[in-house]
């Protein structure tokens, strides 16, 4: 029997639970252990990773891994069975894009929230701590959650959230909803009737974002219940397996006027090809464009030019943020994973993202 992977999280974090719902989905055997990685992996006798992310995966031969996109790649090779990476190269690139694009800008949505507002940054210095330790004394309670707050709130500057972004993001974050909505009443996920690792992504941030935070759940509320039951239904896909064909696959009949089938060549396997992507798929791309690529450009413009900070007109308004090296990574990885594409489907993806802004950073 497999050994389970060791993996250390925290329940308010957006990424321990895409790589927990993503774990459970591929059926890998996995532990899960909540509170302080340091120590945990002390107790294996292991070195805590430079960063501590989380979170953090420990594999049979020892290996410790951080950053789930990576981590998502390598589960891949140890484990053939229900990939959650689209088998065409060109859907493959924007699952690529898209799962970035969860990672790094719709968190901002939720650091938002969670310490901008004064319901939300209460409820979360409470529950953070208590998540952490349940029979944690009341003063000890307060004592920390205020700790936590304070080195939260004074850095929202960080990641662009203040007073005269707000709004942007606040419209950034309802627009997404609704084109979120839009997407899900067409397909159960983002490239087909079987979930990829950008649904892992947006899942994670959601958990929070619907599940955790009371403001940013009362907008969902009015502007997407689909993706409030979304978030449900990801949270536990171990049951979605492929016992025959397609239809069998997802759960739906075999009737050829089913419009979600109608999408799928017989080799597909339940990933849309890319002339037949949903056009609210498309819409999600400009939101994508509009808001995350003039950021990633700016950054990393930033940090070529040793720059500590950076700052742009962004859909109406000023941004201004520290320059992070790691989103230049993000950057350069997507560019990697661009040019690892055939001629033929560099220009498809190129056509299929003409005019949404996405296009910028594939020259």
């Amino acid at each position: 029997m497999q050994k389970p992977i060791q993996v250390f999280g925290n329940v308010g974090s957006p990424y321990t639970q895409k790589i927990l719902s993503l774990l459970r989905y591929r059926n890998i055997p996995y532990a899960i252990s909540w509170g302080d990685v340091i120590h945990n992996l002390s107790l294996l006798g292991l070195d805590p990773p430079k960063p501590v992310l989380l979170p953090t995966l420990v594999f049979d031969n020892k290996d410790v891994k951080t950053d789930t996109t990576p981590i998502i790649r390598y589960l891949e090779k140890l484990f053939s069975k229900k990939s959650v990476i689209p088998n065409s190269s060109s859907v493959k690139f924007l699952n690529y894009l898209l799962e970035d694009f969860a990672d790094e800008w719709t968190t901002k949505y939720m650091f938002h929230y969670r310490w901008h507002f004064d319901e939300d940054a209460e409820n979360a210095k409470k529950m953070l701590v208590l998540q952490h330790k349940i029979n944690i004394d009341d003063d000890s309670l307060n004592e920390f959650g205020n700790s936590i707050a304070d080195r939260q709130i004074n850095r929202l500057w960080v990641v662009g959230s203040n007073n005269e972004t707000a709004k942007l993001i606040d419209n950034s974050f309802k627009r997404f909803l609704k084109l979120l909505e839009k997407h899900l009443s067409n397909t159960p996920y983002m490239f087909g009737l079987r979930p990829s690792s950008s649904d892992f992504a947006l899942y994670g941030q959601l958990t929070q974002l619907v599940g955790f935070d009371p403001t940013p759940r009362k907008i969902a509320l009015i502007e997407s219940p689909r993706s409030i039951s979304w978030v449900s239904i990801m949270s536990d896909l171990s049951g979605l397996h492929n016992m025959g064909g397609v239809g069998e696959f997802f759960g739906i009949n075999n009737d050829s006027n089913n419009k979600n089938l109608n999408y799928f060549e017989d080799n597909e396997e339940g990933w849309y090809s890319l002339n037949k992507l949903p056009e609210s798929l498309k819409e999600i791309f400009n939101e994508v464009g509009k808001v995350y690529i003039p950021c990633l450009i700016a950054n990393n413009k930033a940090y070529i030019n040793n720059e500590d900070t950076w700052e742009i007109e962004l859909d109406g308004s000023k941004w201004k943020q520290k320059t992070f090296p790691y989103q230049s990574k993000c950057l350069n990885w997507i560019k990697d994973e661009f040019n690892n594409l055939s001629e033929q489907d560099k220009n498809d993806v190129k056509d299929y993202l003409k005019g949404s802004g996405c296009e910028l950073i594939l020259n």
